[in-house]
């Protein structure tokens, strides 16, 4: 009786993980994206009314982003980068109806359609005349940079109108009036993106109801010329037009008119 050769397996050569292997190939499949082809994450604030509290492991006052699904806790916060900032009033269909992006968006300086107010109240929406229920939000845009424990970044995008419009103005006012003395001792104002910021959050209310809002300090300058050299050339890529935002309008559990932020 002939006897069967039996193959011995050989034991697989385990290869000890070097994250050089990954730098070997550097943005090897990533170079032909466009900015039509990537999603700017927006940071936003959950409220007791978001969706997203049924799906994920979050509370109301923690922040959200919308890309990397990352939940931060509202109270510890995230250190930003502001490198840009743009006015936009945003027109949004009525809830449940067309898609989910906006209708139009009016650049700052551009002529805006004819609005009016309801008599409620509970309504603080700028209808659109003749809009068939549409209306407008004056929405303050800053571009900012994230800033992990390790020194890692990210661009997102935080969105502020309503009651958080304020803090938008405040932020504003705040990057303006800063001061630094050059090696001569002269004063002048440094770039907005010079800056590190710590948003937090916190609860507000009002006869309307409560939320959630912004809770911004300043943490100090930029030391790191690496860091500071990626923060100008977001900045400069947004003045050039080379960002683009895929807006989507915020979801809520109550209706639109019912949402007191």
């Amino acid at each position: 009786m002939a006897r069967t050769a039996v193959a011995k397996k050989k034991k697989a050569e385990v290869i000890a993980f070097n994250p050089d292997m990954f730098s070997a190939d550097a943005g090897a499949g990533l170079t032909n994206l466009g900015t039509e082809d990537l999603a700017m994450p927006f940071l936003r604030i959950l409220q007791k009314t978001s969706p997203e509290l049924d799906e994920i492991d979050a509370r109301a006052g923690d922040i959200y982003n919308t890309v990397t699904k990352e939940v931060i806790n509202g109270s510890d916060g995230c250190r930003v980068i502001n490198c840009a900032y743009r006015l936009e009033h945003i027109e949004w269909e009525p809830l449940g109806q067309g898609s989910k992006a906006p209708f139009n968006i009016y650049p700052a300086g551009t002529a805006l359609p004819d609005t009016f107010r309801n008599d409620d109240e509970k309504d603080f929406n700028d209808y659109v005349v003749d809009g068939d229920g549409r209306y407008l939000e004056r929405t303050a845009q800053h571009y900012v940079l994230t800033l992990d424990g390790e020194g890692m970044t990210q661009q997102a995008l935080v969105s502020m109108k309503t009651t958080q419009f304020k803090k938008s103005k405040q932020w504003n006012s705040a990057l303006k009036a800063a001061k630094m003395k050059d090696s001569k001792g002269h004063l002048f104002v440094p770039p907005r993106y010079a800056q590190i910021f710590r948003l937090k959050t916190h609860k507000e209310e009002n006869k309307k109801g409560s939320w959630f809002g912004w809770e911004i300090s300043k943490e100090g300058y930029i030391d790191n010329a690496n860091l500071y050299a990626e923060a100008k050339m977001f900045a400069e890529s947004i003045s050039a037009g080379q960002v683009n935002v895929q807006h989507q309008r915020e979801e809520s559990k109550v209706k639109q008119e019912e949402v007191p932020f």
